[in-house]
């Protein structure tokens, strides 16, 4: 039986009384990928046809307001791409771009739709294509008692992808929200998420999510 979505939001969702916590995790809403300085424009306009960083933003502004962690999940690179292993045909491509995502540079600032505030956590990542490999993130994740994950940001095609499938490995509950995430083409985005996603993740929509939400 599906779990509703009020009952994973509100922490009736597992067994033996075990209480969730939730966090809002932002992937890749970086101004170098979606947003001014974005080197990926087709990506870039799939976020702006949906709203999906404005929606991010939204969902962001709750999590803060109910004390729920806000965790940016991004990506960056050395200057000479040190200690990243390139081993595929997307971070060949991205090497190749001059000043992709270096460290420190402004476009590897989360976009402004978002609103990042000092209280939210940041996770980098200099290799790999999702968030919890070589990283922190379930570390500070369970530091948190986080048990339940509000997914947002970038692509469907890979990073949101494996950011959940990884995930569900770990044993997080999954909630997508569909007009937050966005992934090129548009028709093949909404088949992963219809297809894939959806086998291991609740999708609802940022309203559905605000409703079924605790009024902060």
């Amino acid at each position: 039986m599906a779990i509703s979505l009020p009952d994973l939001l509100l922490g009736n969702c597992y067994e033996r009384g075990r209480s969730a916590t939730v966090a809002v995790v932002t992937m890749e809403l970086q101004r170098g990928v979606v947003g001014d300085l974005a080197t990926f424009p087709a990506l870039r306009d799939a976020v702006v046809a949906n709203g999906a960083a404005k929606n991010a933003g939204k969902l962001c502004e709750r999590s803060r307001a109910l004390g729920w962690p806000v965790v940016h999940c991004l990506a960056e690179f050395e200057p000479d791409w040190a200690g990243s292993v390139i081993n595929t045909p997307l971070h060949r491509a991205m090497r190749r771009i001059p000043g992709h995502l270096v460290r420190g540079s402004d476009a590897c600032q989360v976009v402004g739709e978002v609103g990042q505030q000092p209280s939210d956590f940041v996770v980098s990542r200099t290799t790999g294509v999702s968030p919890f490999i070589g990283t922190g993130l379930d570390q500070l994740l369970r530091s948190l008692n986080v048990t339940v994950l509000i997914v947002t940001g970038v692509s469907i095609n890979l990073g949101v992808l494996g950011l959940c499938i990884e995930a569900a490995n770990l044993g997080y509950q999954l909630v997508v929200g569909e007009d937050a995430v966005a992934g090129t083409p548009l028709a093949y985005a909404d088949s992963v998420l219809q297809e894939s996603i959806s086998l291991i993740a609740t999708i609802a929509s940022t309203e559905e999510i605000l409703k079924a939400a605790p009024v902060s």
